[in-house]
């Protein structure tokens, strides 16, 4: 999660620098928009109601791609909707580690695949090419589930090895999406790190996370949880639009307060900020946020890796037209003229006036509410290994 950068100096005495140094030009190169590039895929409203992305381009390792094309007939018209589909993932392994140097965590697990949430920003979107999906309607309508999970990570604790650190839930993909409702995948998760007395740190931005308070609030007591609340916007219309499938901004507001009346710690993710579309927000979120009872607060700018460069285009052109080159030109701006710079650092806020302009808005904003005062590291010397015994006889 990328938290407010710290600064001593006022707003007028600081330099328009890179994160590396170097001193920024007034202005960056940026290249053409090319707004009807995916035109042809973009699919009929009526069967893409209530989801996110506009269009179902096949993925980066395709060799083929499919455009669907009216015969004549009105043929198009009789294609059926687009409907969640689960299929079932026998994993392995259900830890997943990284060495990334620009994030706090080095753990994290998915349970699942694709996220019915819909948000047509979302940077995992290009995972779903590997399963030989579309990143498009595919990834928000075709996923996948790991019912094993929970005996895996049971597993993967009880190894002599295991040495704890704070596991992150819900950094690729949303583990509390709609379908955690039937399917509870998440909540045997968190029973088995409550079990063993392990940290865990959980991003969301669905209410359904208030279900499982009666787990979370002994954990937070003892330390070993903080969850971050996503709000990337109040306004109602505009989250319809861009995260179809998520809870309703005043929704998630609420999910704040009910955790911090619980006596979880909450953190406000102001993520993704889209320039033009809701950087304006950026203080009332944090006015709003703290008023619920959020202790500290951090932000992401948007992100365009790979197919989520077209996805998002094409969704301005359908939503915003009016402001689609205006947006694309700033995202650049803070990519150095590229639609995205994945340099580590970088990633999370960008580069460029403009970038900078964002995160000091961010920082004014959070220092003036008390954002950020103290950061509350999660314990792991609480960390209960399994009695030897016991774990002897798992292995028969």
């Amino acid at each position: 999660m990328q938290q407010a950068r710290p600064s001593s100096r006022p707003l007028a005495a600081q330099p328009l620098r890179r994160h590396d140094g170097e001193t920024l030009s007034a202005s960056a190169r940026v290249a053409p928009v090319e707004p009807l590039a995916y035109a042809g895929h973009r699919i009929d409203p009526e069967r893409r109601r209530g989801r996110g992305a506009t269009i179902n381009p096949g993925g980066r390792f395709e060799t083929e791609q499919r455009v669907a094309e009216d015969d004549g007939w009105g043929s198009l018209g009789e294609l059926p909707a687009f409907k969640t589909e689960v299929a079932i993932e026998k994993a392995r392994t259900i830890i997943t580690r990284n060495d990334s140097p620009d994030i706090s965590f080095d753990r994290s697990i998915n349970p699942y695949r694709g996220c019915e949430h819909g948000c047509v920003y979302c940077f995992a979107r290009p995972s779903h090419a590997y399963l030989g999906l579309s990143p498009g309607l595919d990834f928000e309508s075709k996923l996948t589930a790991k019912p094993d999970a929970a005996l895996l990570l049971e597993k993967e604790l009880s190894a002599p090895s295991y040495q704890p650190r704070t596991i992150a839930i819900g950094t690729n993909t949303d583990a509390y999406q709609p379908i955690e409702k039937k399917l509870r995948i998440m909540r045997s998760i968190l029973e088995v790190l409550a079990r063993f007395r392990h940290p865990v740190g959980i991003v969301t931005k669905s209410a359904l996370v208030q279900r499982d308070i009666d787990i979370l609030a002994p954990m937070a007591a003892q330390g070993l949880v903080k969850v971050a609340i996503s709000v990337t916007t109040l306004d109602p219309k505009i989250a319809r639009g861009m995260e179809p499938r998520a809870a309703a901004p005043a929704k998630r507001l609420e999910t704040i307060k009910r955790l911090s009346d619980a006596g979880i710690p909450v953190t406000v993710l102001v993520a993704p900020i889209i320039p033009a579309i809701n950087e304006q927000e950026i203080e009332r979120i944090l006015d709003a946020a703290k008023a619920a009872g959020a202790r500290e607060a951090g932000y992401v700018l948007l992100r365009l890796p790979l197919e989520v460069k077209d996805l998002v285009q094409d969704w301005l052109l359908t939503h915003h037209p009016d402001k689609l080159r205006h947006v694309v030109s700033l995202i650049r701006s803070t990519r150095g003229g590229k639609d995205y710079d994945s340099a580590w650092g970088q990633r999370q806020v960008g580069s460029g006036p403009y970038a900078w302009m964002i995160g000091r808005r961010f920082e004014m904003a959070a220092e003036r509410l008390g954002f950020n005062a103290t950061r509350l590291r999660l314990r792991t010397d609480l960390f209960l290994k399994p009695e030897k015994e016991k774990a002897q006889l798992s292995l028969f």
